[in-house]
């Protein structure tokens, strides 16, 4: 796949580019110049991302930040069990837990939330940090609504990091979840309540929290620009045009 020129390898993390230093130097280059156009394209262009995670998985397969990229690639186009093997691979390389969550949320991919669950139960949550906790609480949570079990999925989410005034990368989401829930379960008040909570924790848009304000106080944005409204516009024109040209008439009258 082609690769624009200015894009050098070197701009990959520290850590990675360490890994790939067990390579020769020209295939270290290669792989690298594809992970950086897997990390361009993931939220934009998760097809095209996928594509270059795959090139980078044949150069370099026993490198484990490159089975980790594959796996979020997969992950990003929803090829559920492609991405749990790929992470995997990656912990059985590096031994950490940091992918724990992503891996739960692929059992949920696989439509198996029990196994989910279980994963959220397991010890390896608690050698997670505090994002990796919190974020293992959302994919428990995502699970108890696959099973339809809406309460348990609020109960789930309550915690001291949905309860704290501290924004932290996590809250928007965090609550953002809990508004849904909320929600679902036929609680407009606090869900609009909380759907705002998250708006306001949400610096990079990161959720609709504000659509889904708008939608609950019932306001509806049109598009101006649309064909229906073109034509409501040149009516409405037309109209106009016919009223100053009766005034006109009148005072010629």
């Amino acid at each position: 796949m082609p690769i624009p020129e200015d894009v050098t390898g070197d701009e990959i993390d520290k850590d990675v580019r360490q890994e790939l230093m067990s390579l020769p130097k020209t295939l270290a280059e290669d792989v690298a110049r594809n992970l950086v156009m897997v990390a361009r394209l993931i939220d934009e262009e998760p097809e095209q991302a996928y594509g270059y995670s795959r090139v980078a998985l044949r150069l370099a397969s026993r490198v484990a930040a490159v089975r980790e990229a594959a796996g979020f690639a997969a992950y990003a186009v929803q090829k559920y069990a492609e991405a749990l093997a790929e992470f995997r691979a990656a912990r059985r390389m590096t031994g950490g837990v940091e992918l724990w969550p992503v891996m739960a949320d692929c059992e949920r991919g696989l439509g198996r939330p029990e196994k989910a669950l279980d994963m959220a139960g397991a010890p390896e949550v608690h050698k997670l940090d505090k994002a990796g906790q919190v974020e293992m609480r959302l994919v428990a949570a995502g699970a108890r609504r696959d099973m339809g079990q809406v309460d348990a999925a609020i109960v789930t989410l309550q915690s001291p990091e949905l309860a704290s005034h501290s924004v932290q990368p996590w809250s928007a989401r965090l609550r953002y979840a809990y508004a849904d829930a909320l929600l679902a379960a036929g609680r407009e008040k606090e869900a609009r309540e909380w759907f705002a909570k998250a708006l306001e924790a949400d610096k990079d848009g990161s959720t609709d929290a504000s659509d889904r304000l708008a939608e609950l106080d019932g306001i509806e944005f049109v598009d101006a620009f649309d064909e229906s409204g073109s034509e409501g516009a040149a009516e409405g024109e037309a109209e106009a045009s016919g009223a100053v040209a009766s005034d006109e008439d009148d005072e010629r009258r």
